[in-house]
């Protein structure tokens, strides 16, 4: 776990210990495990989400390069051919 995220929230290390004291009070230490899976795999399926739409997005953006290219390519033949014609 990147250390990045709660120094935006400006928690020092006495702090946490104090959250996973009420987290160990509050759940008890049979649904702490269980817990800790639940969120894991929340995590897991956030981030499996977020590669599936960055792949979706690429993906667009490639089928867009590659019309843009055809057309371009396209509208370059086209004028080749209507010079050659009004010659």
């Amino acid at each position: 776990m990147s250390i990045l995220p709660l120094l935006f929230f400006n928690i020092s290390g006495g702090e946490i210990f104090i959250i996973l004291a009420v987290i160990f009070l509050i759940f008890g230490p049979k649904k702490i495990p269980e817990l800790a899976r639940f969120l894991g795999k929340g995590v897991y399926e956030l981030k499996k989400t977020s590669n599936d739409i960055k792949k979706e997005i690429n993906d667009v953006s490639n089928n867009i390069d590659n019309f843009s290219e055809t057309n371009n390519s396209s509208i370059n033949t086209n004028k080749q051919n209507s010079e050659r014609i009004s010659k």
